[in-house]
């Protein structure tokens, strides 16, 4: 029997990092079907125009502000309502070998593509819980299902985003709060400037993954590949022995993906704004 299509007109939806990307992306396909979108982002006034274009509302946000990131959630409900869904999306990806990965690099990873999920995701269950309602999306990645070289940090947090969605996905069964849990392969934007294309790892837009979230909270589900078909290929490579599935990741070029880019200059732009991304971070206010 098919699941019932939720309708999400008039829903308060909250996307962290959506400024631009994939976050802008979803924010405009629920909009469009008239839910009322909260847009938190670091870029303020990208926030704002991205807000104007839909009609949705700006707040600024640094996810590494633990303290600022709660109080703005506080703000959204005392604005616009209770939060029905809340998208946790802001993430960065700066690509080195992790030798030459330094410290500083290392921490805002940490604090941005993980501990700030880990704080959205639980700030959601407290509000969310006690209503007996309410739904949470960690985008995360198909660096969550595999490692990539050139991205040995990038891929740890994007693991942990799936086991953290995996945990608490359990822990919520049966109190109406559902998560879900977003893995597309390389999305086109701004993040994945540099990138090349691998056979059967076809690149995929920000529309797409979107779409796909759009379609999880309309039937909802944990797993969110996109495309779809990531799911047949990691389970194929799953049950293959180690030295085969590396030998079939490198005769699809799946191990260049990321280590192909490291010290592009077609990267150079995007790694100098990710190396400013997480403020709160740096002035210790994630505590």
């Amino acid at each position: 029997m098919a699941k019932r299509e939720r309708s999400l007109a008039g829903k308060v939806v909250v996307i962290t990092g959506a400024a631009q990307g994939i976050g802008a992306s979803t924010a405009t396909a629920l909009s469009r079907l008239g839910a009322k979108v909260v847009i938190g982002d670091l870029d303020q006034v990208l926030a704002e125009k991205t807000a104007a274009e839909l009609g949705a509302e700006a707040l600024p946000l640094d996810v590494t502000d633990t303290k600022g990131f709660t109080e703005f959630l506080d703000e959204v409900e005392r604005r616009v309502g209770p939060i029905d869904v809340l998208i946790n999306n802001a993430g960065i990806m700066p690509l080195a070998p992790l030798e030459e990965e330094d410290d500083a690099a290392t921490r805002r990873l940490l604090e941005i593509n993980l501990h700030a999920v880990v704080h959205g995701t639980r700030e959601a269950v407290k509000r969310m819980r006690p209503r007996g309602t309410g739904h949470i999306v960690n985008i995360a990645s198909m660096a969550g299902k595999a490692g990539f070289p050139g991205a040995a940090t990038y891929c740890a947090t994007k693991h942990a985003v799936v086991g953290l969605s995996e945990s608490v996905h359990l822990e919520l069964h049966g109190t109406g709060v559902l998560v879900s849990c977003v893995m597309p392969a390389v999305v086109r934007t701004e993040l994945a400037s540099g990138l090349g294309e691998a056979k059967f790892f076809k690149s995929v837009q920000p529309e797409d993954v979107a779409q796909a979230i759009v379609d999880a909270l309309r039937r909802p589900k944990f797993d969110v590949f996109v495309p779809a078909s990531l799911d047949a290929m990691g389970r194929i490579t799953r049950l293959l022995p180690r030295r085969l599935g590396e030998g079939l990741l490198r005769a699809l070029g799946g191990d260049k993906i990321l280590s192909s880019a490291t010290h592009s200059s077609a990267r150079a732009e995007y790694e100098s704004r990710a190396a400013r991304s997480a403020p709160g971070a740096e002035k210790g206010t994630d505590s």
